[in-house]
This record gives C-alpha cells, structure tokens and sequence, in this order.
C-alpha cells in the first residue's frame, strides 16, 4: 500500500507506520510491592493515533491511563510491547524525538522563584526556540500580561496554561495533555477547551487524558476507553453512544396527565413517576415527544439522549474505585 512503512510486528501483532502519530502494540507493565504485591497496570494495550488526530484515553482511577502515557512519551521503560512515536521507538530516550514532541503532565511542577517569563525561556533555551517564541506563546495562552509576576502566585487555572505554554514553546508535532482541566472552575476548563481546540487546529497531534466525559465528548476525534490495564473500547464518543443504543428520557411535570393517560402514552416503555416529574424512557421520542405536545404537556419539559458517560459507566462498571 502506498506510503506504508512496516514495522516488525510484536507478539504476532504487525505495526504500519502510515500516518500514524502513535502505535502501540500489547503494551505490558507490572509493578511489584511488599504490600500491594504484582499489580498489572498496563496489560496487553494497543491503540493507532493518526497524525492531526485529537485522541482522549479515559478511565477510572487506577485504570492505566498514566502509565500507558508515560511509556509512550519515553518516560517510563515497558516490561513488554512495541511504541513507535512519530515512526521512532521512545525508549531509550532520544533528544531528537524529545524535540518533536511537548509533554504537559497531570501536576505543574515550576523552577522555584522564577517569573512566568523566566520559566518559558528556561524551557524555550531547553528546546533551543528564541525569547520571541516564548513571548509568542505567553500570548498565546493569555498570559501576557502575568510576564513578571511568579509562577507560585498564579492561579489554577493559569498554571495549566503556563504549563501547556511550557509544551508548546518548543513548536511539537505531537502534545500529550495529562488531566489537564483537573479542579479547575467551569470557566477556567472552558477557556482551556479553546486552547486545546486551536493547538489542534494548528496541526498537531493531541493526546488527551481526563475525568470530565464531557470534555472528552465536545474535543476528541476518537476516544479509548481503559479499565484494569486494558482497553475495552475505541471509536469516535459519537460512534460509542450509538452503539450503546439507550433510550432517550423524556421528563415532563406531573399533573399535566393522569396516570392511565401515562401508561397509554409509555405503550410498553419504561416510565417512573418521580414527586413532581414524570420520567419517560423511550426509544422513540418523536413519537412520544408528539403525543405531549398534542396533550398540551410539555410543562418542565426535558430531553436527555444518552452521553459519553453513559457508555463510560457501561464499559467500566459502577462500583466505587478506590
């Protein structure tokens, strides 16, 4: 096939270096404790991120979702398995592939004492870019105007930005995001959505881990979901919710119908009369949604189609996670 590198497959699992940004073949790490004993944090993970691609890995705490991400950005050695990263092997560490790619981690982590400015040039100096590239990305992460003042006296929110600029500032192909909204305020996740979505649009490749379904819903091309050192699921967050083919809930105020006239309505679905709502599960809302307006009951209306989280708690359970 035209434009296909090959690569020598592992455990019987060919690699192809097409367009690929990431490949990852049966990927295996095991830790071992006095305490804990072995633990499988990652156990047999595969998955393909396309160049230009916006990928989100999803999981539970203790799911493997930092490991796996640590092995692919050579910062931590695999026990087993195949990683090419932008058609190179990241272990052992290699400056030139260092270069290409821009790493923001799940706890900023600054040079003590220094200004916002001082911190990007050290990392521009790092990466060999000039003072003017750092100033370009302090712009462009809205923190022009913070240039002097010290990373410990920003806020949250500005600390990931800073730490995303830190990534950038050596112009990578490729940018890893490790929970990077984690307890931020609403509009401090929002303003980084816009962030995240213009690095991509610029090109680059983005790998996303996070907690927040709906982040991942609103930003990735495709999502990998993990549980237990594993990937369970991988395909676009609308391809999965089809998939998963849950009825929609409609919920409307009670008294607007008597309970024989629900019943009719709910023709065989699942309904709940819940205080003041009653909840209808359906799936075939306009259907349902029809019969309402025609009853004149659409008082407290609202229409709840199924989500990313919905498939997420499908795939990965319930239960409490320690």
């Amino acid at each position: 096939m035209k434009g296909e590198n090959p690569v020598t497959p592992v455990d019987g699992i060919p690699l192809v270096a097409m367009d690929a940004a990431i490949e990852v073949a049966d990927l295996r790490k095991t830790y071992r404790g006095r305490r804990t004993g072995e633990v499988r944090a990652v156990d047999g993970v595969g998955f393909r991120v396309e160049a230009g691609e916006f990928f989100g890995i999803l999981g539970p705490n203790g799911a493997g979702k930092t490991t796996t991400l640590e092995i692919v950005e050579g910062l931590r050695k695999p026990d087993s398995g195949e990683v090419r990263l932008l058609g190179r092997r990241p272990w052992p560490h290699s400056a030139e592939l260092t270069a290409r790619i821009g790493v923001q981690l799940q706890a900023s982590s600054f040079f003590e004492f220094l200004t916002v400015t001082e911190q990007i040039e050290t990392f521009a100096r790092l990466y060999g870019a000039s003072r003017e590239r750092a100033a370009e990305m302090l712009e462009q992460v809205g923190l022009a105007e913070k240039a002097g003042v010290r990373c410990e006296k920003l806020s949250g929110g500005q600390q990931q930005r800073l730490s995303i600029a830190c990534a950038l500032v050596g112009d990578p192909e490729l940018v890893f995001l490790d929970e990077p909204t984690a307890a931020l305020d609403p509009q401090a996740r929002r303003n980084l959505w816009d962030l995240m979505r213009a690095i991509n649009a610029d090109g680059r490749t983005v790998v996303l881990t996070t907690h927040y379904m709906e982040e991942a819903e609103a930003l990735c091309d495709r999502v990998a979901i993990m549980d237990s050192g594993r990937i369970l699921a991988v395909d676009s967050p609308a391809e999965l919710i089809r998939e998963l083919d849950a009825p929609t809930r409609v919920t409307v105020a009670a008294g607007q119908l008597d309970e024989d006239r629900v019943c009719e309505l709910a023709a065989g679905d699942e309904f709940v009369l819940d205080g003041d709502e009653v909840v209808f599960e359906t799936r075939d809302a306009r259907k349902l949604l029809t019969a309402l307006a025609s009853e004149g009951a659409l008082e407290g209306l609202a229409v709840r189609t199924a989500s990313l989280e919905d498939v997420f708690l499908h795939v990965t359970g319930r239960e409490w996670r320690e």
